[in-house]
């Protein structure tokens, strides 16, 4: 595997090997050694699978207690994966960065405990794939607005398909103070 280089410290872009013929494509999607070499050490205990139409936008979630590492890659189509500096002493704080995730380059993203994430499905079907290294907990489960105009994310689509919950999550400056100290 490769690692690529990242903006925003802390994230972590993988670029696996993928061995491919003309049956398929092979690749290791977690190992844990070279991973803790890579600077992902996170204890992963629980595994999701999300499955989106095309222009879904998922954003932007954490988890406030005791945060959530992923580790998150697509299985099946094509994502904009984003995530989002909220930690408060960091220098980056505010600041998101994107990656196109498919099921071709196999990329996978490492987020951090301190980051926002989410992402748009950008074909027909987008099955997206985390490995979590805390379990969901409703109770401290929290969102920022995918649309926070001062974050100026320019989600790729036109007509975006957002949640409820989602549609009503507050602002970054909002929820500022709020936020853990990680």
């Amino acid at each position: 595997m490769r690692i690529l280089p990242t903006r925003l410290a802390g994230l972590i872009l993988i670029e696996p090997q993928v061995f491919g013929d003309g049956r398929g494509f092979l690749f290791e999607s977690f190992r844990s050694e070279p991973y803790r070499a890579a600077g992902i050490d996170a204890d992963f205990v629980q595994d999701n699978h999300s499955r989106s139409i095309h222009g879904t936008i998922r954003a932007l979630h954490f988890q406030a207690d005791p945060g959530q590492p992923k580790l998150v890659r697509v299985a099946r189509g094509r994502a904009w994966d984003v995530a989002l500096d909220i930690r408060r002493s960091s220098p980056t704080f505010g600041e998101w960065e994107a990656f196109e995730l498919d099921d071709e380059r196999n990329l996978q993203l490492f987020v951090p405990i301190g980051f926002a994430h989410g992402f748009c499905a950008m074909s027909e079907v987008a099955d997206f794939v985390y490995k979590i290294g805390s379990y969901y907990d409703p109770a401290t489960e929290r969102g920022i607005a995918w649309d926070d105009p001062d974050l100026e994310i320019p989600w790729p689509t036109d007509q975006p398909i957002v949640s409820e919950r989602d549609r009503n999550n507050p602002t970054l400056a909002q929820i500022r103070e709020e936020l853990p100290a990680w």
